[in-house]
């Protein structure tokens, strides 16, 4: 008796370790769509199987409402265990200031280097030739998404890209269909149109302009013909009364809208409407002209902590991130992309298929967040916001533009 109850009092004392270093650990994100939210699920409940907990700081609104409350959190001495950013800078100050943990033993431990593709990914979480964040998932901006409801009951054939898509928005305001649903944030028209810049500008002018921050080619007759497009979807976009972006899927998704140019993240919302590609709705990579895609998405940053269970914590979560089943599990759910080459997808939609079969042949480029600040991002953005919702001229525009991308860094 005596040896049991002594084995029994041993057992217990060799548990407890694994009992104290689990931890609750605070999770901060802007997730809340339907579709987004069903991603983070899967993503909290493999957390979860760790050991650990899974606190849901969700933030409604975007990225631009979230990031601010983000980082005056870290800033102001009452950091989360873990937030998201998008792939780029939006963290570069944060880490430059010493206030986000250093990951390179994990993602050494986990041959991060070796698995997650494109190198852009990595390389945005890399300062001073160390590893602070953990790349999530690959989303690209350049998708067109269209009701082909709303084309039936226009007369007309579903669009093959975005010129045959301008050719029938007069055919959709004929049968009371808004053209082209854009929500009212300023990012959505920062991202239309730089998504208009990529897909019909094609790749060099695009890296001329972000990557090289040429402002003569910014100036330039052939970013001209891109501000003349915008001019177009400003024109189709008029009389939609919604804010959020999933607000504006969604009146694709109801036919009342033609389509949207949004990330592939929209996948989610079609999905969890019950709708199918190909049926309900149509999706064209590269707005149907161009098949390269930038590649951008999310990454998890975890800010610097005392306490040493949220920081084994921490480094459970970022090894879940990147973990096969939980790629597939999330991605499958956010309608993005996963960040390894090496899961198997073949259960995902036709639109997903499109991007990975893309990005597989190295049809990509490095997205706007990373290459220009969250500064620069903030200028182009207010620039956007004017000129979609005011009779502001192109030329005045591009003019300001130019000027944006000289000064930028």
């Amino acid at each position: 008796m005596r040896i049991r109850a002594f084995a029994a009092v041993m057992a217990a004392t060799v548990a407890l370790p694994c009992i104290v270093q689990a931890a609750d650990l605070e999770v901060t994100h802007w997730w809340t769509s339907g579709g987004e939210a069903a991603a983070v699920k899967e993503l909290a409940n493999a957390f979860n199987a760790t050991g650990n907990k899974w606190v849901d700081g969700a933030i409604a609104g975007s990225g631009s409402t979230a990031r601010p409350i983000m980082i005056s959190r870290i800033t102001g001495g009452d950091p989360m265990g873990a937030t998201q950013f998008n792939h780029g800078r939006q963290a570069e100050e944060l880490v430059q200031s010493g206030l986000m943990r250093d990951l390179s033993e994990v993602a050494e431990k986990g041959k991060w280097k070796e698995v997650i593709k494109p190198a852009s990914l990595l390389d945005s979480c890399t300062f001073e030739g160390k590893i602070y964040c953990a790349p999530v998932n690959i989303h690209s901006w350049q998708w067109l998404w269209l009701s082909n409801a709303a084309f039936e009951k226009a007369g007309v054939p579903v669009p093959k890209d975005w010129n045959e898509f301008v050719a029938a928005a007069p055919k959709l305001k004929e049968a009371g269909i808004q053209p082209l649903a854009l929500g009212g944030q300023p990012w959505q028209a920062n991202n239309l149109f730089d998504a208009l810049a990529l897909s019909l500008g094609g790749k060099e002018l695009f890296e001329k302009v972000y990557k090289d921050k040429d402002e003569e080619a910014a100036a330039g007759p052939e970013m001209a013909k891109i501000f003349a497009a915008a001019v177009q979807a400003r024109e189709l976009a008029k009389g939609n009364n919604v804010q959020d972006w999933n607000q504006a899927t969604n009146l694709v998704i109801t036919g009342k809208a033609g389509g949207q140019i949004m990330g592939d993240w929209a996948q989610g919302e079609f999905q969890q409407a019950g709708q199918t590609a190909g049926k309900e709705y149509t999706c064209l990579a590269g707005l149907g002209l161009n098949e390269v895609l930038a590649t951008g998405g999310d990454a998890i940053y975890f800010p610097l902590l005392k306490d040493e269970a949220k920081i084994k914590a921490q480094d459970a979560l970022a090894e879940t991130i990147v973990d096969p089943k939980v790629q597939v599990a999330f991605n499958l759910k956010k309608g993005s992309v996963p960040i390894r080459g090496d899961v198997d997808m073949a259960s995902a939609n036709d639109c997903m298929k499109q991007g990975i079969a893309i990005i597989a042949k190295g049809g990509t480029t490095t997205s706007v967040d990373q290459l220009v600040t969250a500064d620069t991002q903030k200028q182009k953005e207010d620039l956007m916001a004017e000129f979609f919702s005011k009779e502001m001229t192109p030329e005045a525009a591009q003019e300001r533009f130019a000027e944006i991308i000289g000064s930028a860094d």
